[in-house]
């Protein structure tokens, strides 16, 4: 028998009969690889490993360290689930059912809703059809004979989908037992790896994502290949539901979105602007600080401005409808750009002048589908902190590199430590969705890049992200319990500049266009607030925390001593609660708790007669007595540093 040349990914290289599996190969190399191998890649593509080499190729074994191989994984439990379905509910009909990143779903039409106590009868088959360590196997049927197998089973979804997507005369499918699905693959071998997954939830969801194509039922299932992963999953989706904003934010009074008023608008209650006046108050002195001007622009501007721009053309269906005043047609504003570029242009520039950088805590407004808005994370009424810098091409990667060092110092103050850096550039085979010409794209990613090397930033690109006038730098800050968070963005424009003809006097004495940046630092003040709720779980550091300090006599007997300790605080600029009710100490001690309040001044007869504060800390428990000048003085300390642990 003629053998093929396998090369493995150390460089070493193997003789092999023609016909060898990747199963095969595996076992050659290591018991321990053959047992944890979960697909193969020959040349660049996913194959099973059951599958027959032919031909001298490259050949990787896939474990479960290689996320393509978990993938799989995941897609072969998506069938397993299917067969489970199938096997309860026979006559249902089949959608699709893909991988992805905590797990899989899989789509049916069926005339009853999917109860919870259905999804335990689903999950437990699957578990009995997983011990079973059925062989997944793939056979080629021709397209004919596939669609009348479809056809006398009634899956027309299934049928469609072949319609639409086989194009050989021949036809991939997978089998699980008596399970069989129009599927290309690959798949793990069988179904007894199949151990760590839980099924989560039922949605609705629109055959093909179209509004009119009949709803299916979306089964999500979390899925994972070892069972620690899978307990780690579910241990954190507890902590995130324990840290969830819209709940601590209505226990906390912070906010509150009312359905009088419409939803996706935010309402901010005094605990909560009290926050959010924190935040601002330093981001304002910042800004300041690193040379920008503060501006203010109107939320409501000429639509023929948003066509000038081009976002009534590339951003119409998220742009509320216009309104009329006096026979002209006036839009909300979705962003602040336009309205910075019309400052900009209300007089001739001069390049001595340039860089110019205008921020502002603008309000924008945008429509988002019901059916996305989600507590401050996604909001129809929200406000920037945007910043737009017009300068000369040599200072454009000077600028750029400010921003990004702006971003890191936004999130050490507000104590995010880990972040994820992307660069996000247009989409090559589609040009026609992009402002601007193909050099001047690679310029500006140029720019970008550039930046990022020089910083010795690693990052990842993506292509196909970028907003439609310009590719843009993303920071994902990572929170408490390791979710990204997209909020900070620097994004490179020379679209607008040509579309408003901005221009300045250059040394020369002629008119050149300026380059534009955009960048937010949080996104919105609404978002970077959600984030900082659930990433504090309530518990804001001291410079951030609504009330500070609780003033907590032990009696009435002390609470002419509480009123004066409170006062002292007060008058040294902190936000002090005095809780003088006539209720037991352990009590408000527990309510101040669940305020989450930083610290709790306990004061009975002891601290009355040496003038001191028993101090109790919401984490730390009791820290003892105290004289209250030097409590002050080490409260002032923690809250002017902006200390956050």
């Amino acid at each position: 028998m003629e053998n093929i040349q396998i090369t493995l990914p150390d460089g070493a290289t193997r003789e092999v009969p023609r016909g060898t599996t990747p199963a095969q190969i595996a076992a050659q190399i290591s018991p321990r690889l053959a047992k944890e191998a979960l697909v193969a890649r020959a040349d660049g593509e996913l194959i099973d490993l059951s599958q027959p080499l032919d031909q001298d190729a490259k050949l990787a074994i896939l474990t479960a360290k290689d996320p393509d191989a978990v993938q799989v994984f995941r897609h072969s439990a998506a069938h397993l689930l299917a067969a489970a379905v199938l096997e309860l509910y026979p006559d249902v009909k089949l959608g699709v059912g893909p991988p992805i990143d905590t797990g899989f779903f899989y789509e049916f039409l069926r005339d009853h809703p999917f109860t919870p106590e259905d999804l335990e009868k689903i999950e437990a088959k699957m578990r009995e059809l997983a011990a079973k360590d059925i062989p997944n196997e793939r056979k080629m049927i021709p397209k004919a004979e596939a669609l009348d197998l479809y056809r006398q089973s009634r899956q027309e979804f299934k049928c469609e989908l072949i319609e639409e997507k086989a194009i050989e005369p021949m036809v991939s499918f997978y089998t699980t037992g008596k399970f069989i699905d129009f599927c290309r693959g690959p798949h793990i071998p069988s179904t007894g790896r199949i151990k760590a997954f839980k099924l989560m939830n039922v949605a609705g969801a629109y055959w093909k994502g179209r509004e009119g194509n009949p709803q299916m039922q979306r089964i999500y299932a979390a899925c994972f290949v070892e069972q620690k992963e899978l307990d780690d999953y579910l241990h954190k989706l507890e902590e995130a539901k324990r840290r969830d904003h819209r709940k601590l934010g209505a226990e906390l009074d912070l906010f509150s979105i009312e359905d009088e008023a419409g939803p996706g608008l935010v309402f901010w209650h005094p605990r909560g602007g009290i926050i959010r006046r924190e935040m601002e108050d330093w981001l304002r002195a910042e800004l300041i600080r690193r040379g920008y001007d503060l501006v203010y622009t109107p939320h409501i501007m000429l639509l023929d401005l948003w066509k000038t721009s081009g976002h009534a053309n590339f951003y119409r269906e998220n742009m509320f409808g216009p309104i009329e005043v006096e026979k002209a047609d006036y839009q909300l504003k979705p962003m602040n750009c336009p309205g910075h570029i019309l400052i900009y242009k209300s007089r001739l520039r001069s390049y001595r002048e340039l860089p110019i950088r205008l921020a502002e805590l603008g309000t924008v407004y945008r429509y988002e589908r019901s059916g996305v808005l989600h507590g401050l994370m996604r909001v129809r009424g929200f406000t920037q902190d945007d910043a737009h810098i017009f300068c000369m091409p040599e200072q454009i990667e000077r600028e750029i590199q400010d921003c990004v060092e702006f971003a890191w110092e936004v999130l050490r103050v507000f104590g995010f430590s880990d972040y994820i850096v992307e660069l996000s550039g247009g989409d090559p085979l589609h040009p026609e969705i992009y402002a601007g010409t193909p050099e001047e794209w690679k310029r500006a990613e140029d720019a970008l890049t550039n930046t990022l090397q020089r910083m010795n930033v690693p990052y990842k690109y993506i292509p196909g992200e970028a907003a439609f006038y310009g590719p843009k730098i993303d920071v994902k800050l990572v929170d408490a319990i390791g979710r990204p968070w997209q909020l900070s963005t620097v994004q490179f424009d020379f679209n607008l500049p040509q579309r408003f003809e901005l221009a300045y006097v250059g040394e020369d004495g002629s008119r050149h266009q300026p380059l534009m940046v955009h960048r937010a630092l949080w996104g919105s003040v609404e978002r970077f607030f959600g984030v900082l709720i659930e990433h504090y779980a309530g518990a804001f550091p001291a410079w951030l925390a609504p009330v500070q300090a609780a003033v907590l006599p032990v009696s009435g007997k002390f609470s002419d001593y509480a009123q004066n300790v409170a006062r002292q605080l007060k008058d040294a600029g902190f936000r002090i609660h005095l809780d003088d009710r006539n209720e037991k100490l352990q009590a408000k001690i527990r309510d101040a708790q669940l305020e989450k309040v930083p610290y709790m001044l306990v004061l009975g007869g002891k601290e009355a007669e040496a003038g001191t504060v028993s101090v109790r800390h919401r984490s730390k428990g009791d820290l003892g007595p105290r004289p209250l000048a030097q409590f002050i003085a080490d409260l002032r300390l923690e809250v002017d540093s902006r200390a956050v642990s």
